[in-house]
Parts: C-alpha cells; sequence; structure tokens
C-alpha cells in the first residue's frame, strides 16, 4: 500500500524526531519544516498529502500558517498543539484544520488519527457520477442525487435541517466540525450560532441514526467544540 507524504511542521527537535521516527517505522513519506515560512514553501513545491502542524512555531502563528495554507489548497491539516484550551481548538479549527491533537500524545493516538484521514482521503477521491453520488458508512447510506440516507434497508425519515446537517457531516468524515462552521454552512451567515438549537437537531438526528444513544457509532461529540462523524468499518 502507497503512504501518504506527510510534512511535519514541529521547531521542537525531540518532538520532531519522535513524529518522523514514528512516520519512518509505518513506512510514510514525511518533509520537515521548523519555521512556518518554511512550511508554507513546503506545502506549495511538494503538495504533501497530510500536514503536521504544531501552532507554537518562532516566526509565525500556526493559525497563520493555516489561513495561508488554506488560500490555495484543503489539504488535510493535523494540529499538534501543547495549547489544550477549548477556545484555541476552535479557532484551529474554523481557521481550516481538520483535527487536533493536544501535546502529550501517543504515538498510537497520531496514527489513529492518520488513519482516519487517509480514509476521508480515499473516500473523497472520483470514482465516477454514479458512485460519487451516494455515501456509504456501514450501514448508513446517503443518496445525494435522490436526496434520501438510509440506515440499513430502512429509510431514514429526516426533515430537511436534519438531512442537511447529515450530508455535511458525511461529507467531512473523520473531520471535527465546529459548532460555528455547522451553523455558518447549514443556515448561513444570518444564523446567530445559538448552539442550543443546533443541540436539538443533532439530538433530533441521533435519535433516528443511532441504534444506542448512550454509545453513539456515527457522530461523535467533542464537548465544548463540535462534532464529528466516526468512519464506521
Amino acid at each position: 500500500m502507497n503512504k501518504a507524504l506527510i510534512l511535519v511542521v514541529e521547531d521542537d527537535a525531540p518532538i520532531r524526531n519522535l513524529i518522523t521516527t514514528t512516520l519512518k517505522t509505518h513506512d510514510y513519506h514525511y518533509l520537515t519544516a521548523s519555521r512556518g515560512e518554511s512550511a508554507i514553501i513546503e506545502a506549495s513545491s511538494h503538495n504533501p498529502d497530510i500536514i503536521l502542524l504544531d501552532l507554537g512555531l518562532p516566526d509565525l502563528d500556526g493559525i497563520e500558517v493555516i489561513r495561508q495554507i488554506r488560500s490555495w489548497t484543503n489539504t488535510p491539516i493535523i494540529v499538534i498543539s501543547a495549547r489544550s484550551e477549548d477556545a484555541d481548538k476552535i479557532e484551529a479549527l474554523d481557521c481550516g484544520a481538520d483535527d487536533y491533537l493536544t501535546k502529550p500524545f501517543s504515538v498510537e493516538e497520531l496514527l489513529a488519527r492518520l488513519r482516519v484521514t487517509q480514509r476521508r482521503l480515499a473516500m473523497m477521491q472520483p470514482e465516477g457520477t454514479a458512485k460519487s453520488s451516494v455515501f456509504t458508512n456501514g450501514s448508513l447510506k446517503v443518496d445525494y442525487a435522490a436526496g434520501c440516507a438510509y440506515l440499513g434497508e430502512k429509510e431514514l425519515h429526516l426533515t430537511p435541517i436534519e438531512y442537511k446537517i447529515l450530508c455535511l457531516m458525511a461529507k467531512n468524515v473523520g473531520r471535527v466540525l465546529t459548532h460555528t462552521y455547522i451553523t455558518q454552512n447549514i443556515w448561513g451567515n444570518c444564523w446567530d450560532n445559538n448552539v442550543a438549537s443546533l443541540r436539538v437537531f443533532m439530538a433530533g438526528l441521533r435519535k433516528k441514526l443511532e441504534s444506542e444513544p448512550n454509545s453513539p457509532q456515527y457522530i461523535q461529540t467533542h464537548i465544548g467544540v463540535g462534532y464529528r462523524m466516526m468512519r464506521v468499518e
């Protein structure tokens, strides 16, 4: 299996060495950068499949690096940072990061996040119009062309808002979506970002989607941040 090309942006040499050793051990190809400006150059020159990004860089803040990279590419960005406050996570995710891993982290968790991101990348590859119009995840199927969703053989009777949320989650499977991102994509900029209302719609969707609401299989809550649709094997 061909492994992804990973750009590792980290100025702390011991952590950078830990990450690159892990990648090398698991047959990933990688590039490194220790500064924000060089990270942007590497990203534009080599078009990596995934970027692992520290926020505390010596020249540019990682948030600015995300903004600049997002101006030309949707390459998945996984933030690896010692900043653990919800506000920091939300800012990074709202600026375009796909995932957020807090230091200290385990090698196993890093590898798991990479696998999830690779699965999402594989799902996004064009496979022809007929196939790309249908999303499948475990027993869940979303037929975008028909505007219908199914769980197994049973059609899900969703409200228009529930269906829009489901489609948004499905098109970003494996990615943490913040409350702001979801509300702006569903209701537009006129929406007042009422998180309480979003939770009501999400609860209705989960009631129809999850067989065990207390142990959700499809939609994971990131408290204070947002939601993620998990890839079901």
